[in-house]
């Protein structure tokens, strides 16, 4: 018997579904405590004042406010600098 259908079968069409990830409030919008601010892979985004990041890197609100986001320089162990974006609750 074959293991394989003749013909029609195919071997592709196995996408992952879609995560939803990005930025779900943007600056100036007004958050509740616990409101996801950004879903993300990695630390693209930096928690500032009032954010907390979550286990899988999500950014969520800590007090009601408005959100903000900023640039800030971080500095390596090694003396070396690069900006960050950060985003803040106020």
């Amino acid at each position: 018997m074959a293991h394989t259908k003749a013909k029609g079968s195919t071997k592709l069409g196995r996408d992952s579904e879609a995560k939803r990830l990005g930025v779900k409030k943007f600056d100036g919008e007004i958050v509740n405590p616990g409101e996801i601010i950004i879903r993300q892979r990695g630390s693209k985004f930096y928690p500032g004042l009032n954010v907390k990041r979550g286990r899988d890197d999500t950014l969520y609100a800590l007090k009601s406010g408005s959100v903000k986001f900023a640039e800030k320089k971080r500095s390596h162990f090694d003396g070396s600098r690069k900006f960050v974006r950060v985003v803040s609750v106020r």
